[in-house]
Protein backbone atom coordinates (compact mmCIF):
# COMPACT_ATOMS: atom_id res chain seq x y z
CA UNK A 1 0.00 0.00 0.00
CA UNK A 2 1.91 2.92 -1.30
CA UNK A 3 -0.06 5.60 0.56
CA UNK A 4 0.76 3.90 3.86
CA UNK A 5 4.37 3.04 3.04
CA UNK A 6 3.69 -0.61 3.87
CA UNK A 7 5.78 -3.49 2.67
CA UNK A 8 2.90 -5.72 1.59
CA UNK A 9 3.62 -7.83 -1.50
CA UNK A 10 1.51 -6.91 -4.52
CA UNK A 11 0.08 -10.44 -4.54
CA UNK A 12 -1.66 -9.63 -1.23
CA UNK A 13 -3.80 -7.01 -2.96
CA UNK A 14 -4.99 -9.46 -5.56
CA UNK A 15 -6.76 -11.59 -2.99
CA UNK A 16 -9.87 -9.50 -2.21
CA UNK A 17 -10.90 -11.71 0.69
CA UNK A 18 -7.47 -11.63 2.37
CA UNK A 19 -7.91 -10.53 5.99
CA UNK A 20 -6.35 -7.24 7.06
CA UNK A 21 -4.76 -8.69 10.19
CA UNK A 22 -2.41 -11.59 10.81
CA UNK A 23 -1.68 -13.93 7.91
CA UNK A 24 -3.56 -11.80 5.40
CA UNK A 25 -2.12 -8.35 4.77
CA UNK A 26 -0.52 -8.30 8.22
CA UNK A 27 -1.80 -4.85 9.20
CA UNK A 28 -2.08 -3.70 12.79
CA UNK A 29 -4.57 -1.30 14.38
CA UNK A 30 -2.45 1.77 13.55
CA UNK A 31 -2.32 0.70 9.90
CA UNK A 32 -6.11 0.30 9.88
CA UNK A 33 -6.48 3.79 11.34
CA UNK A 34 -4.29 5.15 8.55
CA UNK A 35 -6.41 3.31 5.96
CA UNK A 36 -9.54 4.88 7.48
CA UNK A 37 -8.00 8.36 7.29
CA UNK A 38 -7.00 7.91 3.66
CA UNK A 39 -10.44 6.53 2.74
CA UNK A 40 -12.06 9.47 4.49
CA UNK A 41 -9.96 12.02 2.62
CA UNK A 42 -10.06 10.30 -0.75
CA UNK A 43 -13.73 9.30 -0.88
CA UNK A 44 -15.48 11.62 1.59
CA UNK A 45 -16.52 8.75 3.86
CA UNK A 46 -16.52 9.37 7.58
CA UNK A 47 -15.34 6.24 9.38
CA UNK A 48 -15.46 6.22 13.17
CA UNK A 49 -13.38 4.00 15.44
CA UNK A 50 -16.40 3.27 17.66
CA UNK A 51 -18.75 2.35 14.81
CA UNK A 52 -20.47 -1.03 14.90
CA UNK A 53 -20.08 -1.17 11.08
CA UNK A 54 -16.30 -1.51 11.32
CA UNK A 55 -16.34 -5.26 11.71
CA UNK A 56 -18.34 -5.55 8.48
CA UNK A 57 -16.37 -2.79 6.74
CA UNK A 58 -12.84 -3.90 7.55
CA UNK A 59 -12.65 -7.70 7.64
CA UNK A 60 -11.00 -7.79 4.21
CA UNK A 61 -10.25 -5.61 1.20
CA UNK A 62 -13.28 -6.61 -0.89
CA UNK A 63 -15.66 -5.59 1.91
CA UNK A 64 -14.01 -2.17 2.19
CA UNK A 65 -14.23 -1.68 -1.59
CA UNK A 66 -17.96 -2.50 -1.49
CA UNK A 67 -18.47 -0.10 1.43
CA UNK A 68 -16.65 2.70 -0.40
CA UNK A 69 -18.70 2.13 -3.58
CA UNK A 70 -21.94 2.33 -1.60
CA UNK A 71 -21.06 5.34 0.59
CA UNK A 72 -18.61 7.55 -1.27
CA UNK A 73 -19.36 11.24 -1.67
CA UNK A 74 -16.38 12.14 -3.87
Amino acid sequence: MQALNLEVPAAGYRIPEAPWYGEGLGLDSIDILEVALIVSKQYGIQLRADSQENQQTFPFLEALAEYIAAHRTK
